[in-house]
C-alpha cells in the first residue's frame, strides 16, 4: 500500500503484480496525486500486460471495478474493438510490435456492447528501442465530443440559414438595378439601396456575433478597459431606441448614486446594454425598467449592477436554465439564438455575473454586475 494512503483509494492506486504483492512505487508517490483524482479514466499495465493501476473514472466509463480489473490482462478487461469490428489490442500490439513505436493517438473505439469511448495509449520503454515496460491507457467518454458537434453543426445549420435570407435580397436587388437601371424611379432605386444596405448590416452583425463566440469559446476576447458611465451607456442605449421610434414613455430609467468607477470595455458594455435593451422591447411588454446601482452589499466586491425588466409574460421557470446557451430563443420573432451567449461571456470575460429572474412586472429581469477592476495597462 502507499505510504500515506488508506482507505477504498489505496486499492486503485496501489501499484501490484499479478500475483497481489508489490512492485515498484505506488503511483500515487511517482505521480504526487491518487489517480482516482484524475477526471479521466487512467489504466496502467507492467511489462507482462497485466493492470497494475485502474482508476475510478476508468471503472466508471468502463463499468468493470478496479479490484475486478486489477491483475488481470488488459486485453481481457478492456476488450476493445474498432469501428469495424477488429480487435484493437491485436492491431496494436504494443508488447511486440515495432521496437520504435512511442503510443497510439485518440480514437473511437467500442467497448462490449457497443459503448463507445475514446482511447489513447503510451508506451513506455527503459531504453528507446527496449521492451515495453509500462502501458498507460487513458480513457474518455464522447459525450462532450458529441455536445460539440452537435453544438458546431447547429452554428453552422443557423449560419447558413440567416446567411441565405439577406444575401438573396441582396443579390437580387443589386442584380435588378444593374440590368434595369433606367426603368425605376429615384424614390424605387431608393428604396431598393436601402433594402440591400439593411441586409448587408444583418450580414455583418451575424459575423460579428460569430466572431465574438470564437473568441469567448477559446477564451481569447480581448478588453481594452477604460472608465465607463453606466448611467450615460444606458442614457444613449434609450435615447436610440425613442429615436428609432419607441415611445419615450416606456422607459424608466432609475440611477442610485453615488456608482463606483467601473473600468470595462466600453464598447462591450454597449453590446450587452444594446442586446439586454433590444430583447426587452422586442420580447417583452409595458414598461422597461432599467436601474443602475452599486453592486449589493453582500456581493464579494465593488461594482456596479445593471437591472433591465419588463412587463411582459417573462420566461418560463423551466427555460431559466437555457438562456444563456447558445440557439436559445424566447419567442418566435427572429434572432439567431446567440446573443445573450454573447452577453454571458462578455459580462464574465470582465470578471461580472448575469443572472436572470423574474421582475416586479410578471416579466423577465436580467442583472449583471461589473466589478470596478483595473484599467488595461495595470491589468
Amino acid at each position: 500500500m502507499a505510504v500515506g494512503m488508506s482507505g477504498p483509494h489505496a486499492a486503485h492506486a496501489a501499484v501490484v503484480r499479478a500475483d497481489g504483492g508489490p512492485q515498484g512505487p505506488a503511483v500515487a508517490d511517482v505521480l504526487g496525486l491518487d489517480p482516482d483524482d484524475l477526471p479521466d479514466g487512467l489504466v496502467v499495465a507492467d511489462g507482462t500486460g497485466r493492470i497494475i493501476c485502474f482508476n475510478a473514472a476508468a471503472a466508471r466509463i468502463t463499468a468493470v471495478p478496479s479490484a475486478a480489473a486489477l491483475g488481470r490482462p488488459v486485453a481481457e478487461v478492456l476488450p476493445l474493438e474498432d469501428l469495424k469490428g477488429r480487435r484493437w489490442w491485436e492491431l496494436t500490439d504494443p508488447y511486440g510490435g515495432l521496437a520504435t513505436r512511442t503510443g497510439q493517438p485518440e480514437r473511437n473505439l467500442l467497448l462490449p456492447g457497443g459503448r463507445e469511448v475514446l482511447v489513447s495509449a503510451r508506451y513506455v520503454r527503459g531504453t528507446p528501442t527496449g521492451p515495453v515496460r509500462r502501458l498507460v491507457v487513458s480513457l474518455r467518454g464522447t459525450e462532450a465530443r458529441r455536445r460539440t458537434e452537435r453544438s458546431n453543426a447547429e452554428l453552422i445549420a443557423t449560419v447558413a440559414h440567416e446567411l441565405r435570407s439577406p444575401l438573396t435580397s441582396v443579390k437580387g436587388f443589386t442584380a435588378t438595378l444593374l440590368a434595369k437601371w433606367e426603368r425605376f424611379t429615384d424614390d424605387q432605386k431608393r428604396l431598393m439601396l436601402e433594402t440591400v444596405y439593411a441586409d448587408a448590416n444583418r450580414v455583418t452583425r451575424l459575423i460579428t456575433e460569430l466572431l465574438d463566440i470564437s473568441r469567448i469559446d477559446s477564451g481569447r476576447l480581448e478588453l481594452r478597459r477604460q472608465p465607463v458611465d453606466l448611467s450615460a451607456a444606458v442614457e444613449r442605449h434609450v435615447q436610440a431606441h425613442t429615436a428609432a421610434g419607441q415611445d419615450p414613455g416606456r422607459f424608466l430609467v432609475r440611477t442610485c448614486q453615488p456608482l463606483p468607477a467601473v473600468w470595462a470595455d466600453p464598447d462591450k458594455v454597449d453590446q450587452v446594454l444594446g442586446n439586454l435593451l433590444e430583447n426587452a422591447v422586442r420580447h417583452g411588454e409595458g414598461t422597461v425598467t432599467i436601474d443602475v446601482a452599486p453592486a449589493p452589499a453582500k456581493s464579494d466586491e465593488r461594482g456596479a449592477a445593471v437591472t433591465v425588466s419588463d412587463e411582459g409574460p417573462g420566461i418560463p421557470e423551466e427555460s431559466m436554465s437555457r438562456v444563456f446557451t447558445r440557439f436559445w430563443r424566447g419567442s418566435k420573432r427572429g434572432g439567431t439564438g446567440l446573443g445573450l451567449y454573447i452577453v454571458k461571456g462578455i459580462v464574465e470575460a470582465h470578471g461580472g455575473t448575469i443572472t436572470v429572474g423574474r421582475g416586479p412586472g410578471g416579466g423577465a429581469e436580467f442583472r449583471f454586475m461589473l466589478p470596478v477592476s483595473t484599467p488595461a495597462y495595470l491589468g
